[in-house]
């Protein structure tokens, strides 16, 4: 069964939340572009100051439902918004899509399949699964995203995902329920705390290549905003995940690599530098056992912390969490049975 014909024959409430700032003059093709088989379209007005309210209002499609903020929240703020809201209305996939025209609805199955046949909780796209797709991204977009892919990796623990900054994304609306709704960044940092929050409820997640569709307009993101402020955020988050993930929800030999291998290196890295002050001040060079004291606990805490990243790698979730994978489970052992 291909993908349309699983959505089609399937009783889901699709809705496409489009969190909207700025977009006036794309978001009427983007509505008219949405499938007849989504169920509902939420578009979040994020205190725009042109006049997308009026323009989504003139569409008059019963489907589309407009939510406006009387301040600017950001556009993780809206999404959250438009997520709530299809959440009240009884929706159960979350799609979001952005209301520049930049993501193409063709790609609206693939990024429903997994989800609808129970074998993830969380659909990305993923711009760099094709070849044809990088080479018409923008130099410094690929750049970029292409560092900020690693880090988010390391921090959110989903080291399947290649492009962690995809906003073009589908969730299981009863795990999204799940997730602690605070640590929720409102702004651009949105895509990657969600994937922090998904990994510690342990939603699987896969992505589906895709291109994105550039069309000359200029990133509304800061890039001394990103410099300044993301480190910060996805470290505080890469932290929290650490904790709750190997101290608190369960206690691993991942657990035990981490904390020797952090004490150890810590160790070592406190020990030589107070030595190597004491020689530049003294003059006296340090002896071999006190610079062995220094670089064997280094050594070792190094490589039990490549061991901890190992198993951290192959701890990425692999059960899904949500209700299709339990009816799936269910079906395939009544077909083992009956064979």
């Amino acid at each position: 069964m291909d993908s349309i014909q699983l959505i089609k024959n399937s009783e889901e409430k699709l809705c496409v939340v489009i969190p909207a700032y700025r977009v006036a003059n794309h978001i009427e093709s983007v509505i008219q572009g949405i499938p007849e088989w989504i169920w509902k379209i939420v578009v979040v007005d994020d205190c725009s100051p042109d006049d997308l309210a009026e323009r989504v209002k003139a569409i008059h499609n019963s489907r589309v439902e407009l939510v406006r903020h009387e301040k600017n929240r950001g556009v993780g703020g809206a999404v959250i918004t438009g997520f709530n809201r299809a959440i009240e209305l009884g929706a159960t996939v979350l799609i979001k899509m952005d209301g520049d025209g930049q993501m193409d609805p063709a790609f609206l199955p693939d990024l429903l399949e997994p989800i609808l046949s129970g074998r993830a909780d969380f659909v990305k796209g993923n711009r760099f699964g094709r070849l044809e797709s990088i080479s018409r991204m923008p130099f410094h977009r690929r750049m970029g995203n292409l560092f900020w892919s690693f880090l988010a990796k390391l921090g959110s623990g989903y080291w399947n995902v290649f492009d962690p900054n995809n906003g073009y994304l589908a969730v299981d609306a009863d795990v999204y329920r799940r997730l602690e709704a605070n640590y929720l960044h409102p702004r651009y940092f949105f895509e990657t705390s969600l994937l922090v929050e998904l990994n510690l409820v342990r939603a699987v997640a896969e992505e589906v290549p895709m291109p994105a569709i550039y069309a000359g307009e200029p990133s509304s993101l800061n890039v001394m905003q990103v410099v300044t402020t993301f480190p910060g955020l996805l470290l505080s988050r890469f932290l929290r995940r650490i904790w709750l993930q190997y101290f608190v929800l369960n206690f691993s030999v991942g657990t035990i690599f981490m904390t020797l291998g952090s004490l150890m290196s810590l160790f070592g890295i406190i020990w030589g530098t107070v030595w190597w002050h004491r020689s530049i001040i003294t003059g006296i060079p340090a002896t071999a056992g006190t610079v062995m004291v220094a670089s064997l606990p280094l050594i070792l805490g190094f490589q039990m912390l490549i061991q901890a990243l190992t198993l951290d790698v192959q701890s990425v979730p692999k059960t899904p969490q949500s209700k299709r994978a339990d009816s799936r489970q269910s079906i395939s052992r009544k077909a083992i049975s009956i064979q």
